[in-house]
């Protein structure tokens, strides 16, 4: 199991953390999703190790930016 932290802007709501959470749980080997809003962190459990560039990807199919890591 491993764990990546980031950050996400531009997200201003649930529906926001929602559409986040979807895309991100696409992404292969990813396990669970926890998204918060007011600090815009982004925690992602996988299997092994998660792809970082993936991860990005699927940030920003659903509208937002990743901007730490």
């Amino acid at each position: 199991m491993s764990s990546s932290t980031y950050t996400v802007s531009g997200m201003t709501c649930g529906g926001c953390v929602g559409t986040v959470k979807s895309e991100v749980a696409k992404v292969a080997g990813v396990t669970a999703v926890e998204v918060e809003l007011g600090s815009g962190r982004l925690t992602v459990t996988g299997d092994g190790p998660i792809d970082e560039a993936r991860v990005r990807d699927a940030v920003e199919e659903a509208g937002y930016e990743l901007t730490a890591v």
